[in-house]
């Protein structure tokens, strides 16, 4: 376009030239100017034209690209995955290194994996897991021979004859009826009769006779009957073994004695016997200050008796710790560079329980929760090898919450520890660790 101006203002400029007595170009130079100036325009054309015809290219690369990658980034997650039956899932995300999660319903066990991640080959990992009914009979909760049926979340016994309960657990009251031994007499009237005097120990006693009618009525005192054919003589009853042997089974929870006319229970060490006489109680050693404990340690209550423990915090190289509480210790802060130290456990928490012997499972013994979620995964895992994996396992019961599982009864006396872990993770990157030790003392007993 400046050029095209360039000769107009030329041509235009012809007569001012020749007004000054200036010759004008020839008609050929200017032939052969136009001729020059439309090459010059015919190239400038052609180099435009090729510069819209490769921003147009570009144009549709772009849109192509464009178009690929929104159908990768849609087609680019794992297939959906089923909830199973009588369960819940938790977790929508389905792109690669997000996690499901699956629980059961109550009265319900996972069999199969509890998490699952969209790995980058967009399939899941490990097996779809499923929901069975828990056997609530299978650790035999019914005592003294009562009958268990099962039923969903839950059990019922069907007790012997002589037994009561939730798990047929208490005898039920029995009134001791006296035996009365009878012999014919002449006399017509009612007389009192004394018979001879027995000394022959606190466990026999004379009975107490009467004539009615012609007929001899002997009788005993309570917890007494009639010794034999002698119905002058009265035997104490031995109820302890009367009701070891006999369908009503036990009297005791523990240990009876029997005495003369009656019966007394017993406890073993660290327990007393309770109001109602059969049962035992826990003596709490450490509310009654009936321990050994230094001031350096704390003192954990037990069935029958105690532990003294000290907690220290651990020394982890590149990173320490400090007491923030008497069973808590949390992690001083990490230098910038310091990526040892970051990967270390934020806080280290302890708990003690203590469980009588064969506790019934499986049961949920502890749970570990955070209070608010802090990245996009949280995840709970079960540390160690050997006993604590034998014995317990751990389940997600919310997407927040992670619980500890006595899976089988556990005959005392032991003690077994269990770490659980709980970590916070922002696609698949860890943010924070925190571990649980929970150490649990069983009594010997039952009770």
């Amino acid at each position: 376009m400046i050029c095209m101006h360039a000769v107009i203002v030329f041509l235009c400029l012809c007569p001012v030239h020749a007004a000054f007595g200036q010759d004008c170009p020839s008609r050929q130079d200017m032939q052969s100017s136009l001729k020059q100036v439309q090459k010059l325009l015919s190239t400038h054309e052609a180099a435009y034209l090729q510069s819209l015809r490769t921003l147009r290219k570009k144009l549709n690369l772009l849109q192509n690209t464009a178009t690929k990658q929104t159908g990768k980034v849609n087609n680019d997650t794992c297939l959906k995955l089923d909830t199973p039956a009588n369960s819940r899932k938790l977790g929508k995300a389905q792109n690669p290194g997000h996690e499901v999660h699956f629980l059961c319903d109550a009265g319900y066990e996972l069999v199969g994996a509890e998490s699952r991640m969209c790995q980058e080959s967009l399939t899941w990992s490990g097996q779809q897991p499923t929901c069975r009914n828990i056997n609530e009979c299978a650790s035999s909760p019914c005592l003294n021979g009562g009958t268990c049926v099962d039923e969903v979340n839950q059990f019922s016994c069907t007790c012997t004859k002589g037994w009561a309960g939730a798990t047929c657990q208490s005898p039920v009251p029995t009134f001791f009826v006296t035996m009365t031994n009878t012999s014919s007499a002449t006399s017509s009237a009612a007389a009192a009769i004394s018979p001879p005097a027995v000394t022959v120990g606190p466990f026999f006693r004379s009975s107490h006779c009467t004539h009615v009618q012609g007929t001899t009525h002997c009788t005993c005192d309570a917890g007494y009957t009639i010794s034999g054919r002698d119905s002058t003589t009265c035997k104490d009853i031995d109820e302890c073994e009367l009701f070891h042997m006999g369908q009503a089974g036990r009297l005791c929870l523990h240990a009876c004695v029997n005495t003369p006319g009656g019966y007394r229970c017993t406890c073993p060490a660290g327990y007393n016997v309770s109001r109602d006489g059969r049962n035992c109680k826990d003596i709490d050693e450490c509310a009654t200050r009936l321990n050994n404990c230094t001031w350096e340690q704390m003192c954990i209550n037990t069935y029958g008796g105690f532990q003294c423990v000290r907690v220290d915090c651990p020394r982890i190289r590149n990173a320490t710790y400090s007491k923030t509480s008497p069973l808590r210790c949390e992690r001083n802060p990490c230098s910038v560079d310091n990526k040892v130290c970051s990967q270390a456990p934020n806080s280290i928490s302890h708990h003690y329980l203590s469980v009588v012997s064969n506790l019934s499972a499986p049961r949920t013994m502890f749970r570990v929760s955070a209070l608010r979620l802090i990245g996009d995964t949280l995840r709970f895992s079960l540390l160690g090898r050997g006993q604590a994996r034998r014995h317990f396992t751990v389940q997600r019961s919310d997407r927040q919450t992670g619980q500890l599982v006595l899976g089988s009864p556990v005959q005392g006396p032991a003690t077994l520890e269990a770490e659980v872990e709980m970590t916070e993770l922002e696609k698949g990157v860890q943010l924070g660790r925190y571990i649980t030790k929970i150490t649990m003392f069983i009594s010997q007993y039952e009770f």
